[in-house]
């Protein structure tokens, strides 16, 4: 049975950030549009998603390491454990078989061969009496036939999804179709990020166990003046001098459109100025009309001289600035 750390390549101690940094990697190496010319990049993908699903889950982490469930959630075998153990002999005395010597431990682990009728162990069990062949079998160690395996889910389907960045900030719903060729609206989730991956439950192959998943890895697009910085966004906004000088109000792109934004007079560059709830989707919480809060865009002022220079110097002939802006560096 495979060990889901060994298939995600870390340790058993792993923080839940170690399994989500680790399953993104891996992701993004084994998604199948990337590896078309490695026909089993699917299985591999899917066997990763799969240890990411049970090792994230802190209730189904613990059950896995305490040997409770299998790499695939299924309950272990109820019975491993059981036999072979040397045991009590029929007078019920520990390591003695018949005329007191010790147990043979060859038969359901000493409990005297072939002269115990393990009839009554087996209804109880298992809701029924044996037939004879059975019980024979049963005297021989158990005699059970191995339950037959459940039956298979289909195979997922991987997806990518291309989301501009400021669909991706806003959160906006995005439109997927599927491989059945329907298309559905997909709701993105809250501080989604580059390699997001999503489940789509039953939108896979289908299968005797029912269908598998879909799973759809978000790609984030860039952005030619926007950068995300946690939940917040930050821009550069060129000014003129004399909008700085006098101040004024002045068009800010933000990723919901642009907006006013007042600049007082004498506005230095690199003042920086706070757009609240412009940023990106935040993953926890939400804003009164329940949708998620967001962080805030943050925009640094950039005063831009003009690119002809001989007026403003006529201006300025015979004027010195006083000031000392470097005095703080000791300069």
């Amino acid at each position: 049975m495979r060990d889901l750390y060994s298939l995600l390549g870390i340790p058993r101690t792993a923080s839940e950030a170690d399994i989500k940094s680790a399953y993104r990697k891996l992701a993004k190496e084994l998604h199948p549009d990337r590896n078309k010319d490695k026909p089993n990049a699917s299985e591999k993908f899917s066997e990763v998603t799969r240890a990411y699903d049970l090792l994230s889950d802190k209730a189904k982490r613990a059950q896995y390491d305490r040997g409770e469930i299998d790499a695939d959630g299924n309950p272990a075998n109820p019975f491993a454990g059981m036999g072979g153990r040397p045991g009590y002999g029929r007078g019920g005395t520990y390591g003695a078989g018949p005329g007191g010597g010790p147990g043979n431990g060859g038969d359901f682990g000493g409990y005297g061969g072939d002269e115990i009728d393990l009839g009554d162990l087996f209804e109880g069990l298992f809701g029924g009496r044996k037939n004879p062949q059975q019980q024979a079998g049963a005297r021989r160690g158990f005699g059970r036939q191995p339950p037959p395996p459940p039956p298979k889910r289909g195979a997922d389907i991987q997806y990518r999804l291309a989301v501009p960045f400021a669909e991706a900030a806003a959160g906006r719903d995005q439109r997927i179709t599927l491989a059945d060729g329907k298309a559905i609206n997909l709701k993105l989730p809250a501080g989604v990020e580059d390699g997001t991956m999503m489940r789509l439950k039953d939108k896979g192959h289908p299968g005797t166990g029912g269908n598998g998943d879909g799973i759809v890895m978000v790609e984030v697009g860039g952005h030619p003046f926007f950068r995300r910085e946690g939940d917040n966004i930050r821009m550069d906004l060129p000014v003129t001098l004399d909008e700085a000088l006098r101040g004024a109000k002045v068009k800010c792109p933000t990723v919901d459109g642009a907006v006013m934004l007042t600049l007082k007079p004498g506005t230095s560059s690199g003042t920086v100025m706070r757009l609240a709830g412009k940023g990106w989707t935040k993953k926890s919480g939400q804003s009164a009309d329940g949708k998620a809060e967001r962080g805030d865009q943050l925009v640094t002022i950039e005063i831009q001289l003009p690119a002809d220079l001989a007026d403003l110097e006529q201006r300025l002939d015979g004027w010195v600035d006083t000031a000392r802006p470097r005095e703080k560096f000791g300069l």
